[in-house]
């Protein structure tokens, strides 16, 4: 399997909801003996079928969003009060992106700044190598600023983002899949492209 381009298929969720379901059917009588009801598959069978439909690069490509969706929530949690106190970013990022964020949280404090409102994302894998030594993703992420501000605690103002600052980017993210979960591993925001 190597890298390539896709987006989530939005079906994927809905078959594991499936997957423990059965129905049972009874017959009542009033026919002939030669019209039995049809036997139902057996629940092994039902679920065979539905797990050789389901795309395992679309299981793995879930679980990689969900991960970058959990961290991008905890980073949000992060930057309002400019402290990683209280969140749970060691789950979905690892030491290198863990680092980033902190170097980001503490330029923060030193210019007194905070951040409220909402980031928007929109992010897809864009590749996806599960036969790497460690499984590994990329990510692009169309980051939204319209509900996003940064404000000054001392001045007590909001800082308007840059002229040149496009309102909504592309954001780079990597993962990796370690010990059977999907963590962040780095993240490239200078955001070089509008989306």
């Amino acid at each position: 399997m190597t890298a390539r381009q896709t987006r989530l298929r939005p079906g994927v969720m809905a078959l594991y909801a499936g997957v423990g379901l059965s129905v049972a059917l009874t017959g009542c009588g009033g026919g002939s003996d030669d019209a039995r009801p049809q036997a139902l598959p057996s629940r092994a069978s039902s679920a065979a079928s539905v797990s050789a439909s389901v795309d395992p690069e679309a299981v793995e490509e879930t679980a990689v969003l969900a991960a970058y969706n959990a961290m991008s929530r905890e980073q949000m949690a992060a930057y309002r009060p400019a402290s990683a106190e209280g969140t749970e970013l060691e789950r979905y990022v690892t030491a290198d992106a863990l680092g980033q964020i902190r170097n980001d949280l503490h330029r923060m404090r030193e210019a007194g700044t905070v951040v409220r409102g909402e980031l928007g994302h929109d992010a897809e894998v864009t590749e996806l190598d599960m036969d790497a030594q460690t499984p590994t993703a990329s990510l692009s992420d169309c980051v939204d600023l319209a509900r996003y501000e940064t404000y000054d605690t001392r001045a007590r103002t909001v800082i308007p983002l840059p002229s040149e600052q496009p309102l909504r980017y592309v954001m780079t993210a990597t993962a990796q899949r370690w010990d059977g979960r999907w963590m962040v591993t780095g993240l490239d925001t200078r955001g070089g492209q509008t989306c």
